[in-house]
């Protein structure tokens, strides 16, 4: 049996839509190479690639090696996982597992409730004006060895 932990972070302001490209990229990763790749994110020197909400988005150059064409470097969202990453880091070493192995089995970002405010238009007229927010829940798990398969009896 997996031996793993869980964390959530709800209703956090980052946009919904950079905060799932950002997850997406992480899927997979170890813990120390995610807390690593979101502070390159930060600092721009590796990017997230945009693969669902990616018209708009314009290409670059360090997207050379990846297998799409847009990115973006998400601060807000990147700084938002990395908070939960951190918690969910904690809750693990609280709960005696080992952090050195542990990776990124389950990472989901799911929208919130709009918020709500107005923005005054031309003419005596006022629209919506909506904000984004997201729920992030994340699963580690520890590394499970390899066992070689015997032949024979």
């Amino acid at each position: 049996m997996e031996k793993g932990c869980k964390a959530n972070g709800n209703n956090i302001k980052v946009h919904f839509k950079n905060t799932r490209e950002t997850a997406s990229a992480l899927k997979g990763m170890h813990l120390a190479r995610a807390k690593r790749y979101l502070k390159n994110v930060i600092m721009k020197t590796e990017i997230v690639p945009f693969t669902r909400y990616r018209y708009g988005v314009s290409r670059k150059a360090q997207m050379k090696n990846q297998k799409a064409s847009a990115g973006r470097w998400p601060k807000k969202s990147a700084e938002a996982i990395s908070n939960v990453l951190l918690n969910a880091e904690s809750s693990a070493a609280e709960k005696g597992l080992n952090v050195n192995t542990l990776y990124i089995r389950k990472i989901q970002v799911n929208r919130a409730m709009k918020g709500q405010r107005k923005t005054f238009r031309a003419h005596g007229r006022v629209n919506a004006f909506l904000s984004h927010p997201c729920h992030i829940e994340i699963l580690l798990a520890e590394t499970t060895k390899n066992v070689q398969k015997t032949f024979g009896n």
